[in-house]
């Protein structure tokens, strides 16, 4: 027979072997659920893999946006900077704009960012705080007037 001191001993290691492989598991299926944001001059400075989706932020510059046959549509993300010419296929939210804060999720394929969804602004002065930050780190942000 097996003391007791030897059975708590076996749970104790049990427990804290699937507590591992639970810290593991969980992990590894929130590693492709992370997505980051990007301004389009950190994208054009850094080579991504196309495999890599992550957020693209910005405004959207005026006089770039091209609507083609069907629901495909382009149009250019820009920091004040760079831009970075972006296609979308689907039907944009109702307070996308030119000029105006935007948030785009997909991948970057041979020079243009292939859009899966697209993110638009609250108002008139809203900007996601991470597109803010972006901003403010390259030096293009203006603070709206209050």
């Amino acid at each position: 027979m097996i003391s007791k001191k030897k059975q708590r001993i076996r749970w104790l290691i049990s427990a804290i072997i699937l507590i591992f492989i639970a810290t593991l598991i969980i992990g590894f299926s929130l590693k492709d659920g992370i997505e980051y944001y990007k301004s389009p001059t950190q994208v054009l400075a850094h080579k991504i893999s196309e495999n890599i989706k992550f957020r693209l932020g910005g405004l959207v510059e005026n006089d770039s946006l091209i609507k083609s046959s069907g629901k495909k549509i382009f149009f250019k993300i820009t920091d004040n900077e760079n831009s970075i010419l972006t296609s979308y296929e689907g039907i944009l939210p109702d307070l996308f704009a030119e000029n105006q804060g935007v948030i785009a999720s997909g991948k970057y394929i041979n020079g243009v960012f292939v859009a899966e969804e697209i993110l638009a602004k609250h108002d008139e002065s809203y900007l996601p705080k991470e597109v803010i930050e972006i901003l403010k780190k390259d030096g293009t942000y203006i603070e709206p007037d209050k």
